[in-house]
């Protein structure tokens, strides 16, 4: 029998799962998610100049601009899209408070920082996959996918595989313009990894939350989100 679990649960999960991931594969040092990667090499470019620059400002900054992309694309705008940036700077926020949790956790061998690096793929899996299970506008990243995916009629976990190598080839751009060529910052070997299996991981963790649980909304806010 399954049980049920709110939307608006899964929403706090999907920021908190996500962030908490983005901050382990940022300590394992293999490479970041593809998805974040663009918005950490603007972090890692800026913040030594401006030193009021986090990681998560970079991020909603840059989810700013995939928003008018989107909106460019798909020749529609809605109010709703809006709730999307609200929650990347909800997102950028819980990103920075994490950053400075994680910043204390010990990398005393390559064993440890690989076991950050799948917990932390793990991670922004279940998170993402959680916030295509509630109503309330996800993060920019996640809104691009389900809604152009859905505009085009094309399977989203397969567009969200190709969005995903979209943006590590994005990221493998911007490091060679910022720290120069051959010289990898943030996007590594993890990256493209991430890039190829990351949208099957997401399938997976889909599958699981549909088997076991009942997806409800406990507020009567949806219709704000429509």
């Amino acid at each position: 029998m399954k049980r049920k679990f709110s939307t608006e649960l899964a929403y706090v999960c999907g920021i908190l799962f996500v962030a908490w991931g983005v901050v382990l594969m940022e300590k394992a040092n293999f490479g970041v998610s593809m998805v974040v990667a663009p918005a950490y090499l603007l972090y890692r470019w800026l913040s030594p100049i401006w030193h009021f620059v986090t990681f998560g400002m970079a991020e909603y900054c840059l989810q700013a601009v995939v928003l008018i992309a989107m909106s460019l694309l798909i020749h529609r705008f809605r109010v709703s899209y809006l709730f999307s940036f609200v929650t990347a700077v909800i997102y950028g926020f819980v990103l920075d408070g994490f950053m400075l949790l994680g910043a204390m956790l010990p990398v005393d061998s390559v064993w440890l920082r690989a076991i950050y690096y799948v917990l932390g793929m793990l991670f922004c899996s279940a998170g993402v996959s959680a916030m295509f299970h509630t109503y309330i506008s996800p993060e920019v990243y996640e809104l691009f996918v389900k809604e152009v995916s859905s505009h085009f009629h094309i399977n989203i976990n397969k567009f969200k595989t190709g969005y995903d190598c979209t943006s590590c080839l994005i990221g493998v751009i911007m490091s060679f313009l910022v720290f120069g060529l051959w010289h990898f910052e943030g996007v590594k070997w993890g990256t493209i990894l991430c890039a190829l299996i990351n949208g099957w991981i997401i399938g997976r963790f889909s599958a699981f939350y549909e088997k076991h649980w009942t997806f409800y909304d406990r507020f009567p806010w949806r219709k704000y989100f429509m």
